[in-house]
């Protein structure tokens, strides 16, 4: 598998899982920006009701929170059928999980992943994991006003 691939695959995984609310999203505002430019209230009340409740702070901070536990979890448990595939003992775990020198090599000999595919998937997963958990989370320690 190529990056390329892995990155279309972890888009249509986003598009048919959480995306679908992005879009949702997407389709009110832009309800509301025609409906507004012709002069037509295009949105029901459910639609208004869903619009002002995404503009709380709190409910926000709490969708991302329990985004982010979701994401966490999820990669939590590929990661433990990634390297129970890869790895024979418990050991060989503990050891990779203490010295993290295998990280962003480019020998996959050294790292605990058993092919070249799981250790790009990994990688890839593992960045944009860091970067959505701290996103999620800034919601709530730096919440809007």
């Amino acid at each position: 598998m190529s990056t390329f691939q892995i990155v279309i695959t972890v888009f249509l995984v986003y598009a048919c899982t959480f995306g679908i609310s992005d879009f949702k999203k997407l389709d009110r505002w832009m309800r509301s920006k025609i409906g507004n430019f012709r002069g037509v209230d295009l949105l029901t009340e459910q639609d208004k009701y869903v619009m002002e409740k995404q503009k709380n702070p709190k409910y926000i901070a709490k969708k991302y929170r329990i985004s982010s536990i979701i994401h966490l979890l999820l990669f939590l448990f590929v990661q433990i059928i990634f390297l129970s595939y890869s790895l024979n003992h418990f050991d060989q775990v503990q050891y990779y999980l203490t010295d993290l020198s295998w990280i962003g090599t480019e020998n996959v000999e050294e790292t605990p992943y058993a092919n070249d595919s799981l250790y790009r998937i990994s990688m890839i997963w593992g960045l944009i994991f860091i970067v959505d958990f701290i996103y999620s989370w800034s919601y709530t320690v730096f919440p809007s006003k």
